[in-house]
């Protein structure tokens, strides 16, 4: 039997080196330590506990946003230009539908302006205005 084609030299098998979520494992880590590794371990806010934070989102304590006396409420269509609305349309014998598609919204927005749910808009007034040919203002 001949062996010169034979190659000699040691071949070392090492197991794959841990990646991704193997690498943040408990036991990973420890291993790490007695390997003499230098290992960084840092904990994020709040993670892993099931307890609502104290903070809130705005980085506030939730006590101080309780005593918030500010009025955050958007604005909404006043009683006179609801009134305003329904009047100018009524006169022009249009329905909420017809007047919505005549300036290209959908029927649900007219409902909401006539109803005073609506945030005032200037560009769907504008279009409402110049349809049913009224000066609508907030």
């Amino acid at each position: 039997m001949n062996m010169n084609g034979q190659d000699w030299d040691q071949v070392v098998i090492r197991k794959k080196q841990p990646s991704g979520a193997a690498l943040k494992d408990e036991a990973a880590v420890n291993a790490a330590r007695r390997q003499g590794a230098a290992v960084d371990t840092t904990t994020k806010f709040n993670a892993g506990k099931n307890k609502p934070a104290q903070q809130t989102v705005s980085g506030k304590p939730a006590a101080k946003l309780e005593q918030e006396t500010e009025d955050f409420h958007h604005e909404r269509v006043s009683s006179t230009l609801k009134q305003q609305i329904v009047q100018a349309r009524t006169a022009k014998k249009m329905t909420q539908a017809q007047l919505a598609q005549a300036i290209n919204e959908k029927p649900q927005v007219i409902q909401e302006y006539e109803s005073g749910k609506a945030i005032p808009n200037p560009q769907v007034l504008s279009k409402m205005s110049r349809i049913l040919g009224v000066v609508l203002k907030k």
